[in-house]
């Protein structure tokens, strides 16, 4: 745990408890390290209710917990699950959850139990999807979200030690079936049994390259790109061209998930047919991750397309506009054309007018269909 501090001098660290026995282990060790330091663990299990018997093992866990004297909290996924990608949304889900909880618990690190078998998973995976340079470097030990770091102390302990491990503790552990299930391809990976040590023993350089060219995309971006607080970046045609084929890769992807907001990264084909096209005329626009790339006169104009864009308010009486600055009470029917273009005012019938502000040159094509919202009628014309 020192290589992924500094902590406070009393730790609080909340520990995403599955059940299995390489969260378990987990649980175990990190309660000892933490009570050892006048801290303590809040051990959390996410039921995603995707089997009948998954709230029967949560609150079993929950048992295991409270006779340790560890707390525990069981975090339900509720609402309607998706018919196809359920495993991706899923995670979505269980990532979602276990940070409301670590933020309503004052909690800033939450620890994970992937473990050295899980890196070599990774790294095959991500070989065989041709995930480029990256992908070999596998999971990170440390993780910054918005409200909490994500902590990986067992990357290099295998799962037979950390089996050992509950063992020594007289601890029994759940085996979730769907971790070897032929529907999924980190199950596939393990029915195969073609996963072995040289999947991972390749993470630690690939780690140090990509830190590299981190750096190089870092520096990159602070010359040739301009964020705007309205959501959308400029970057300068210089960008691509003093870059090799990986650093602008890289580069392009960094932005579209910046700005569309997407979790994973777009696929590598389409992030290299995009980048080629750009490269190859100045004057190329497209669309990836989520985002519309338009071409400008000094380079790209990169914002959020409506394809992605969540449109309903947050508040029954309030609408937003990401780009515009531009929020008005429902009450007062503010409405906002579909062709509406930057620096446009609107009125509303409360008397007042508003104005669109952002790109004065934002395409049309990027203006939201009008839905509606609490009596009146709300067009995006800069997606959220």
């Amino acid at each position: 745990m020192d290589a992924l501090g500094p902590f406070e001098p009393r730790p609080r660290v909340a520990v995403a408890l599955s059940g299995g026995s390489d969260s378990l282990a987990l649980a175990l060790l990190l309660d000892r390290w933490a009570r050892d330091r006048g801290g303590s663990v809040l051990a959390l299990t996410v039921d995603h209710a995707l089997r009948p018997e998954s709230a029967a093992e949560a609150r079993q866990v929950g048992r295991w917990m409270e006779a340790r004297a560890i707390p525990h909290r069981i975090l339900r996924w509720e609402g309607p699950k998706p018919a196809t990608g359920i495993q991706e949304a899923a995670r979505a889900a269980r990532y979602a959850l276990l940070e409301q909880a670590c933020r309503e618990e004052g909690i800033l690190h939450l620890a994970l139990g992937h473990q050295a078998d899980d890196q070599a998973e990774t790294v095959a995976i991500r070989q065989a999807r041709d995930s480029g340079p990256d992908g070999l470097a596998g999971m990170a030990p440390i993780r910054e979200l918005r409200h909490v770091r994500l902590l990986r102390p067992l990357l290099g302990v295998r799962r037979a030690a950390l089996r050992t491990v509950c063992e020594k503790f007289g601890q029994p552990w759940v085996d979730d079936p769907s971790n070897l299930s032929d529907r999924y391809a980190r199950g596939r990976l393990r029915l195969s049994g073609r996963v072995d040590t040289d999947h991972a023993a390749m993470v630690p350089d690939a780690a140090r390259d990509r830190a590299g060219r981190e750096g190089e995309i870092a520096r990159l971006l602070a010359r040739h790109a301009a964020f705007y607080p309205e959501g959308w970046v400029e970057l300068g045609r210089a960008a691509l061209a003093d870059a090799d084929p990986g650093i602008a890769e890289g580069l392009l992807t960094r932005l579209v998930l910046a700005v569309g907001g997407g979790t994973y990264r777009p696929r590598r084909e389409r992030v290299r047919g995009l980048l080629g096209r750009m490269r190859a005329d100045v004057t190329t626009s497209g669309t990836l991750g989520r985002c519309l790339v338009d071409a400008t006169a000094g380079g790209w104009r990169v914002m959020r397309e409506p394809g992605g864009s969540a449109r309903q308010p947050r508040s029954p009486r309030m609408g937003k506009w990401s780009g515009t600055g531009v929020s008005c009470c429902a009450a007062k029917g503010l409405r906002v054309p579909p062709s509406a273009r930057w620096g446009t005012r609107v009125g509303a019938r409360c008397g007042k007018s508003f104005k669109l502000l952002g790109p004065r040159t934002c395409p049309r094509r990027s203006a939201a269909r009008c839905r509606q919202y609490g009596g009146a009628t709300w067009s995006l014309p800069y997606p959220i």
